[in-house]
C-alpha cells in the first residue's frame, strides 16, 4: 500500500464518528473506569499500536493515581485480516496481584484481548478489566465482552484514531469505515 492508495481509501470512506463524537466517549469512558476502578490503584496497559492514540486520549481524563505499561500483541501485522496472536512485547513490570484494565483500541473478533487477558492472569493479575475505544457489533465465538466501550460500528473494517488501513490512516480524526 502507497500513501497515494491509503489517500485514496480514505476520500471513499464513510464517516461513522467525528472526532467530536469520539472525545465525548472517552468522556463517558473515563467517567465509568473512574468510577469502578479509582480506589483500586490499577496498571493500564497499553496494546500496541492501535491502542496507542485512545490510551493517550484516555489518559488525560482519569484523575486518579495509575501506572501504565504496554503490551504489543498483534494478529494482524498490517493486513486487514487476522492470523495467529504474535507476541511482540510484555509489560516491563509486575502484573503480580494487581488490578490490570487493558486498553485497545477496537474489539472484533476478541482472539487478542481474550490472549492479553489470559496471559495478565497468568502472570498473576489480581483482577484484569478491558477497555476499548470500538466494540463490532456482531457475534464473537469466543464470546468476549469488554468491560468498558465506546463506540460501536457494524461489521466493517474500520479506521482512525488509532486503527488502521494496511498500516495507514491511524492518525486520522474520527472514525470511519472503508468502502472499497
Amino acid at each position: 500500500m502507497t500513501s497515494a492508495e491509503a489517500e485514496r481509501v480514505l476520500a471513499a470512506a464513510t464517516r461513522l464518528y467525528t472526532q467530536s463524537e469520539v472525545e465525548q466517549a472517552l468522556d463517558i469512558m473515563a467517567s465509568e473506569i473512574s468510577a469502578r476502578l479509582s480506589a483500586e490503584n490499577p496498571i493500564l496497559l497499553c496494546v500496541l499500536n492501535g491502542a496507542l492514540i485512545p490510551m493517550g486520549h484516555l489518559l488525560t481524563r482519569l484523575r486518579f493515581p495509575l501506572r501504565y505499561d504496554y503490551i504489543h500483541a498483534s494478529r494482524y501485522r498490517g493486513e486487514t485480516s487476522g492470523r495467529e496472536l504474535e507476541w511482540i512485547g510484555k509489560p516491563s513490570i509486575s502484573l503480580a496481584g494487581e488490578t490490570i484494565l487493558v486498553v485497545d483500541d477496537i474489539l472484533d473478533e476478541g482472539f487478542t484481548l481474550a490472549g492479553i487477558v489470559a496471559a495478565c492472569r497468568e502472570a498473576g493479575a489480581r483482577a484484569v478489566y478491558t477497555a476499548v475505544l470500538v466494540e463490532k457489533r456482531h457475534k464473537r465465538g469466543n464470546g468476549f465482552i469488554a468491560d468498558f466501550v465506546g463506540l460501536e460500528v457494524d461489521d466493517s473494517y474500520v479506521f482512525g484514531f488509532g486503527m488502521n488501513y494496511k498500516g495507514y490512516l491511524r492518525n486520522i480524526a474520527g472514525i470511519f469505515a472503508v468502502n472499497t
